[in-house]
């Protein structure tokens, strides 16, 4: 089997896995907006905490507690799985906020610049191959981001630390060589006594969101773990077994769910220019989606040419 990343083919069941996790990321703002009582940074905390605690389960269910100690007894693995534990938990924070401040126009915009961030590292640190049709697709992408950003009106600093914190989440956790709930076991443990020393901390203060008066709050805390868990590990199963850049397209799939959402669920305006973004990056997909075939009719005409 080659190993030139020119000639690595996506697995589809990698593409199911990371097309997966971000329908569900494209949802997850209705979620959110159920706990819009409680602080976006709080929020976040108790999502690691409640994801530590299920993903410590399935390790145990999963007889992979012995895989768990070996990540930890190596250096540079346990370095890296922090590094990872640290961007997606500066994302979760900024998209949470984004939610309860009403900004999921910009932070749609950062996940249209997330794929772009992937292309770009898969071809200037990973050696894969660009084609033509995809050249012309990251063209149009381009040209969206730029539509929107002209849209917003000032410089968005939510988009751009949303596509860098998963641009490289994406990229270091497709380098790391462990199962993907191992990793993100790891990822939450390192977490561990921060979240855990915070949320005693709010509790003795008499401020904490949890335990809540509320018990629908308690339990939206405390299934957020799962929740927060399940799209991640598809992620990174997807991530393992696609090109860097195929997996920059796929991202599509969240800002365009989340932006419909928007619309329809919260009632947010859509303009000429949201319809004018819309346009050029689902041509974007369409190229990319006819590329195979592009290639075969490519091929067929160099074949049916006379010697």
């Amino acid at each position: 089997m080659s190993n030139d990343p020119n000639h690595v083919k996506d697995d589809p069941t990698g593409i199911f896995h990371a097309a997966f996790a971000y329908a569900f990321w494209g949802v997850m703002p209705v979620y959110w907006r159920w706990l819009g009582s409680v602080p976006p940074f709080e929020l976040t905390v108790n999502r690691i905490f409640w994801c530590a605690m299920f993903v410590i389960v399935a390790a145990f269910a999963r007889r992979r507690v012995s895989h768990i100690v070996y990540a930890f007894r190596q250096p540079r693995l346990l370095a890296t799985l922090a590094l990872t534990g640290m961007l997606i938990s500066i994302n979760w924070t900024i998209y949470i906020y984004c939610v309860a401040t009403q900004q999921l126009v910009e932070a749609s915009l950062g996940y249209y610049i997330n794929p772009l961030i992937s292309i770009g590292l898969g071809v200037f640190l990973m050696g894969e191959h660009i084609s033509r049709v995809r050249l012309a697709a990251i063209a149009l992408a381009a040209v969206a981001v730029v539509i929107q950003a002209f849209e917003l009106g000032h410089f968005p600093w939510i988009a751009p630390c949303l596509a860098l914190s998963f641009g490289f989440y994406g990229y270091f956790r497709k380098l790391t060589p462990v199962d993907s709930l191992d990793g993100l076991t790891v990822e939450t443990l390192v977490l561990f006594p921060v979240t855990s020393g915070l949320l005693l901390f709010w509790h003795v203060q008499g401020t904490g969101a949890f335990p809540s008066a509320s018990g629908l709050t308690n339990a939206l805390l405390i299934f957020g773990g799962p929740l927060t868990a399940l799209p991640l590990a598809m992620f990174a199963a997807g991530a393992r077994r696609i090109r860097l850049s195929t997996l920059g397209f796929l991202q599509y799939l969240s800002p365009s769910i989340t932006l419909l959402l928007a619309i329809f669920g919260f009632g947010e305006r859509f303009s000429r220019l949201d319809a004018i973004t819309f346009g050029f990056v689902w041509l974007a997909l369409v190229f990319v989606a006819l590329e195979g075939r592009f290639t075969s009719f490519r091929q067929a005409a160099t074949e049916a040419e006379p010697l």
